[in-house]
C-alpha cells in the first residue's frame, strides 16, 4: 500500500524539521512538502493534493483554522490533523467546525502525533487524550460542526458488556492518558491498547475519544 502523503504547514523550521524526523520513522507516511505561512499552504496543497495536512492554528499571514476551511473547500478528499501549542476548548472545538478531523499540542509525545496522524488517515476524528476531557465537557452543550460527535454510547447496558480489560484502557483513556502511558501502566503493547480502544468505541458505538469521554460523563464513570 502507498505511503500517505503528508503537506506541514507551520510557521517555525525547527519544528517543521522535528515533525518531518517524527512522521519519517514510520513508513505508512511521507513528507510531500511544507510551507511556513498560510499562503504558501494552500498553494502547496492544491499543488500537490496531499493525503493529509498538519495545520498550526498561529501562522503569520492568515488564522490556521480560517485556512482549514480554504483547504477543505479547494483540495477534495484532504485530510487535516490541527499540530498546535494551543489547548483552549474554543480553538479546538472551532477546529473541528471548520473540517479539520483531528487536534493535537505541540506537546504530545511523538506516538500520540502518529496515532493521530493514523486515525485522521482513516478518516476518523482524532483528539490529543490531555484535552479530551475538557473538550467533551464543551461538547456536552455544542451540536453540530463537521467533526462526528453525535454518539450516545447506548447506556448503561452497553458499558457492562465491555471486558474488564476494556473496563480499564476505557478509564484510562477518559482520565486523558496517552497510549503509551496505558501500555506501561497495564504490560500491554502500544499495539493492544489501539485494538482494545477500536473495539470499545465499536461496541459503544461512538466516533472518537470525546464521544466516549463524553459517555463516560453521562454513565458517571468520571465527573
Amino acid at each position: 500500500m502507498a505511503a500517505k502523503r503528508i503537506l506541514i504547514i507551520d510557521d517555525h523550521p525547527l519544528f517543521r524539521e522535528g515533525l518531518k524526523t517524527i512522521i519519517r520513522r514510520n513508513t505508512a507516511f511521507e513528507v510531500a512538502g511544507e510551507a511556513g505561512n498560510a499562503q504558501e499552504g494552500f498553494r502547496e496543497a492544491v499543488r500537490l493534493r496531499p493525503d493529509l495536512v498538519t495545520v498550526d492554528i498561529s501562522l503569520p499571514d492568515k488564522s490556521g483554522i480560517h485556512l482549514v476551511r480554504e483547504l477543505t473547500a479547494a483540495v477534495a478528499g484532504v485530510r487535516i490533523l490541527m499540530v498546535s501549542m494551543h489547548s483552549k476548548v474554543d480553538y479546538v472545538v472551532e477546529a473541528f467546525q471548520a473540517g479539520a478531523l483531528g487536534y493535537v499540542t505541540k506537546e504530545a509525545a511523538s506516538e500520540n502525533l502518529l496515532t493521530g496522524l493514523s486515525t485522521v488517515a482513516r478518516g476518523e476524528s482524532f483528539l490529543d487524550p490531555s484535552i479530551s476531557r475538557e473538550v467533551a465537557m464543551r461538547l456536552l452543550d455544542v451540536s453540530g460542526g463537521k467533526a462526528q460527535l453525535a454518539g450516545d454510547g447506548g447506556g448503561q447496558a452497553a458499558y457492562d458488556a465491555l471486558t474488564s480489560r476494556e473496563r480499564e484502557v476505557m478509564r484510562l483513556v477518559c482520565e486523558g492518558m496517552y497510549t503509551k502511558e496505558i501500555a506501561d501502566v497495564l504490560s500491554i503493547s502500544i499495539k493492544t491498547v489501539e485494538h482494545h480502544r477500536a473495539s470499545i468505541l465499536r461496541k459503544l458505538g461512538l466516533q472518537n475519544t470525546v464521544e466516549l469521554v463524553r459517555y463516560a460523563v453521562k454513565i458517571g464513570l468520571i465527573d
